[in-house]
């Protein structure tokens, strides 16, 4: 049995957030300088210059890539055979997350309550997936989220009768409908399957995923290329203003599911899609 202080967790979490607000992640970065390079659009080609240079100053200047720094989403996977001590966990991870966004300027973005609206005024409380595996380590992903692209995500919950063809016209559609307030170019995660909460997790979870790393599932690895061959066709582009580059990946995950229904959830995430992981 291995010990890990959740002090330990506390200090992971609040360097990564501080990093995943000012630095792309390297597969974002890669995308992105690639999509530069073959935008068939000259305003396209021309925003997304702008998109490089402003990550270019925030890595710089340790300043965020984006002013709306996000509400802390953290999937932590914790091995069966790790005993955590020093306190609570979930107490440790909002910490690192009080003092990443305070000792990182970070804007504070989360209310206490959805209705009465008050600024917490440290970002917390994070929104927290625990998952127990094999093993001595503990895996820890932070995604800030931000709540343009947020906002246009969705659930379906579709007939099983509507199959493949069903699902395509839901991602589509909520692509579609997304429009320029994603702020495009995005990623697109996208869950199938498992009960109404379980594919939002699953889609929520596709978007940490590295881009350009597809389903070990054949079909879903077809799906995965042809929506994002359909998306970039709709010539949404580029900040919404015309263009080949509407989406940087879809990365979909699925799950087993009962007979009577078909739930897909698509989140969408902005050219930022801010992702970091780290192992204790």
């Amino acid at each position: 049995m291995r010990e890990i202080d959740v002090k330990d967790i506390t200090t992971a979490v609040k360097e990564m957030v501080i990093d995943a607000n000012y630095h792309l992640s390297p597969d974002m970065e890669k995308i992105l300088n690639e999509k530069a390079s073959t935008e068939k659009s000259e305003l396209g080609r021309s925003i997304l210059s702008q998109l490089q240079k402003n990550l270019q100053i925030a890595d710089a200047d340790k300043i965020p890539i984006c002013q709306d720094t996000g509400m802390a989403v953290i999937f932590i996977k914790v091995g069966q055979e790790v005993h955590l001590v020093g306190g609570n966990v979930t107490d440790a991870i909002n910490e690192g997350v009080r003092q990443g966004y305070t000792e990182g300027y970070l804007r504070k973005s989360v209310v206490g309550d959805p209705l009465i609206r008050q600024n917490t005024n440290d970002n917390t409380p994070a929104v927290i997936h625990y998952e127990i595996v094999e093993g001595d380590k503990v895996e820890i992903t932070c995604a800030p989220k931000g709540f343009g692209s947020e906002n246009m995500s969705k659930v379906y919950m579709l007939k099983p009768a509507d199959g493949e063809e069903g699902v395509k016209n839901a991602i589509l559609h909520a692509v579609k409908d997304a429009g320029p307030n994603a702020c495009p170019p995005m990623v697109v995660g996208v869950g199938i399957g498992g009960t109404f909460e379980k594919c939002a997790i699953m889609a929520k979870q596709a978007l940490t995923r590295e881009v350009g790393k597809h389903s070990d599932i054949p079909y879903v690895k077809d799906m995965e290329e042809e929506m994002l061959e359909k998306i970039n066709q709709t010539g949404i582009g580029p900040g919404g203003l015309g263009g080949s580059t509407t989406a940087l990946a879809v990365n979909i995950n699925t799950y087993a599911t009962h007979i009577a229904g078909l739930p897909v959830a698509v989140n969408i995430c902005c050219h930022v899609n801010r992702h970091i992981s780290r192992t204790l």
